[in-house]
């Protein structure tokens, strides 16, 4: 996941709530659970402190000593965990046998006579104790008695901590399950959004022509909005390809007419028309070729096949050239589409073919090869080419290089443009038959050029 993405966002946004509320709820639980332990003990200690304070009994000496046993067996055993003090001012009058030789002085403060107060202290063993205790009044008794019971709370602290132990194992099972839930929803949840990446994907690199599938009510009118657009888009190319046929019309005829009267004016004046209304001629050619390639480069359809496009012209040129004997070879690796219009396609290699068929001596070889996102194009001609230095003068408007053979000289020029405007390129160079190379780059279809 790239950073800024949705996805990204939405899912550390997730992991971090998830933390979070995991997170507060060990603490709460692991709280509430050393609550309800020490609440059960407090219960459980006031119970034996309700049964301290009964077996007190006041002698005629004015002693103070039990008339019966605690029934809580630990209390006897030397260090058992559970100890009982009986406290006149900071005088201890009876301690239980589990103290052994160790005595705890309660802290100096008179209790309530109805409350119990909670008292931390040291045991006989230096480990932590909770002491409940209590102040009575023994009958004529004129000093009231402290009374406390308690527990060594350590096995409490243990217990916490392999609760708390146990808690965070089961939370993180839990946390991997939510989070293994957070992403399965966000990836469910943007999952439409990939298929609209997919099919926009597909848009742009021909391979269809409106986004297919059903998208949930959140997308779905972007889709129809697309749509919307893309009809617009074409209608837009449709009256741009009317108007530029139209205006292909408007001016040819008026300068064919003017080509013809021009025949009939003897010497240079004559002859200055007609060069000017070639030009003009040439020029309108040239722009009307691009605004039509302008209009249908980013207008692509589901993509042309190379070879039938050579196939069609080599038919056509042979046929053109049969008095020349001429040899036209294919040589071709990979299946290459082009990803622009059958038309485009045509222009730019019937250019290509029909120049190196003007000039060959006897053999035309194309060779046609898929690479990586492009399809290549190579025309070569054993005739007598180009010099190094002349091959960009041929790429510019109108430029030829002999006057003696028929055409316009766009050809060259009209290719380079086609392939520029579809995000190729046109290349020459020198031919391994001895003539002219072409070397012609194209898009080809399932890539969209930049």
């Amino acid at each position: 996941m790239k950073a800024g993405s949705l996805q990204r966002r939405l899912l550390l946004a997730a992991l971090a709530w998830i933390a979070a509320a995991l997170a507060a709820a060990a603490f709460v639980l692991g709280g509430l659970f050393r609550e309800h332990v020490e609440a059960e003990l407090a219960t459980r200690m006031q119970g034996h402190l309700e049964e301290l304070i009964a077996a007190l009994v006041r002698g005629e000496d004015g002693g103070v000593s039990l008339d019966r046993e605690l029934s809580e067996p630990l209390f006897r055993q030397p260090y058992g965990g559970f100890y009982w003090i009986v406290q006149r001012g900071d005088t201890v009058l009876l301690r239980s046998r589990s103290l052994w030789d160790h005595t705890l002085a309660l802290p100096a403060g008179t209790a309530s006579t109805t409350g119990v107060q909670r008292i931390e202290a040291e045991g006989p063993r230096d480990q932590p104790l909770v002491l409940w205790s209590r102040s009575v009044q023994l009958p004529n008794d004129s000093a009231a008695l402290r009374v406390a019971a308690g527990a060594d709370v350590s096995n409490l602290d243990a217990m916490t901590r392999s609760f708390a132990r146990t808690l965070t194992v089961s939370l993180a099972v839990v946390a991997a399950a939510l989070m293994a839930a957070a992403v399965l929803q966000v990836r469910l949840g943007l999952a439409p959004l990939g298929r609209l990446r997919k099919a926009l994907l597909a848009l742009r690199a021909s391979r269809a022509t409106r986004v297919e599938g059903r998208f949930p009510n959140e997308v779905q009118p972007l889709i129809d909005d697309l749509h919307g657009l893309l009809d617009e888009n074409t209608a837009i190319v449709e009256r741009a390809r009317t108007q530029t046929g139209n205006l292909a019309h408007a001016l040819k005829t008026p300068l064919a007419v003017i080509t013809n009267a021009s025949a009939q004016l003897p010497g240079p004046e004559g002859e200055l028309i007609r060069a000017q209304a070639g030009r003009m001629a040439r020029q309108v050619e040239l722009q009307l070729m691009r605004a039509r390639a302008a209009a249908t480069a980013r207008q692509r359809g589901p993509g042309s096949t190379v070879r039938l496009a050579v196939d069609d012209l080599q038919r056509a040129l042979e046929q053109l050239y049969r008095e020349r004997g001429l040899e036209f070879t294919v040589r071709q690796e990979g299946a290459p589409v082009f990803s622009g219009e059958q038309q485009d396609l045509h222009e730019m290699l019937g250019n290509l073919l029909d120049n190196a068929a003007k000039w060959a001596r006897r053999r035309v070889q194309i060779s046609l090869s898929a690479p990586l996102r492009q399809i290549v194009c190579e025309i070569e001609d054993d005739g007598p080419g180009i010099a190094a230095a002349e091959r960009a003068v041929v790429l510019q408007r109108g430029r030829r290089l002999d006057e003696s053979q028929p055409g316009s000289g766009l050809g060259l020029t009209i290719v380079d443009d086609l392939a520029r405007l579809h995000g190729g390129s046109l290349t020459l160079g020198e031919s391994r038959l001895g003539g002219l190379l072409a070397r012609l780059e194209l898009p080809a279809a399932g890539h969209a050029s930049a």
